[in-house]
């Protein structure tokens, strides 16, 4: 059921127009770490509007809201939020200076979550291209925007009048 489900997102993102074909794809695969490779979902929810789907996730950040620009959302994504329950997803966070400056052993005492998966530097920038053009700054999640993200005919979708 979840791949069909997926199926059918994917196919409405890839058929939405005017995006060019490697835009859609983009689209689709930002959608794909969103959902899946990264979990986001699970804390940011699945409209990334801070309403998690795993109550056994920290609460994440509701991004549609978020004031960040794309090179910090692209820096959080890569190093996380140290003792705030946001995971880094660069494999390398924390080994050499890259995060804020900082390294493991400056983070002593400090938690830093796990990632579900690390992503590498083009699929961060994928999932952050993915957020700038369906979640964050693009208002609340209603009705119609839930169709154009999700297809007209998801099940999610019922929730909006």
């Amino acid at each position: 059921m979840r791949i069909l489900f997926l199926g059918i997102v994917l196919t409405t993102l890839l058929s939405c127009a005017p995006v060019f074909a490697a835009e859609a794809e983009d689209l689709a695969e930002g959608l794909r770490l969103f959902t899946q490779k990264g979990n986001c979902q699970g804390c940011h929810g699945w409209a990334g509007d801070g309403r998690k789907m795993d109550n056994q996730m920290p609460s994440g950040a509701n991004l549609r809201e978020s004031q960040l620009d794309r090179n910090n959302m692209l820096m959080t994504i890569k190093c996380g939020r140290p003792g705030r329950g946001m995971p880094a997803y660069d494999r390398l966070a924390y080994s050499d200076g890259r995060c804020y400056g900082q390294k493991k052993a400056d983070l002593q005492g400090v938690s830093l979550e796990d990632p579900p998966a690390t992503l590498q530097p083009r699929e961060m920038e994928t999932l952050v291209d993915f957020l700038f053009a369906k979640i964050v700054k693009q208002g609340p999640m209603d009705r119609t925007r839930c169709a154009a993200y999700w297809g007209s005919d998801a099940e999610v979708c019922r929730e909006f009048k």
